[in-house]
């Protein structure tokens, strides 16, 4: 059985608006797809916070072994 879900009047005619643009059939499909939108962009941003912790995480690390790779850069040698 369905969970009843209370729809403002506002948010009714917005949904209305874009079963029509799109040429979806059923409310609850528009419904749906915009929940698939919003589960992506949250995925999206928690990938992004993680890429930041690890960025800080190595960012010490990777300083490091830069700073051993610049004794032998070509740049470096091909400026002198």
């Amino acid at each position: 059985m369905g969970k009843p879900l209370m729809i403002q009047d506002d948010d009714d005619r917005r949904i209305q608006r874009l079963q029509e643009r799109l040429g979806i059939r059923r409310k609850v499909d528009v419904v749906r797809a915009g929940m698939a939108l919003l589960e992506h962009e949250a995925d999206r941003q928690a990938r992004v916070a993680r890429w930041r912790r690890a960025a800080v995480l190595a960012a010490p690390t990777s300083k490091a072994v830069n700073a051993d790779f610049q004794a032998y850069s070509r740049l470096k040698r091909r400026s002198r």
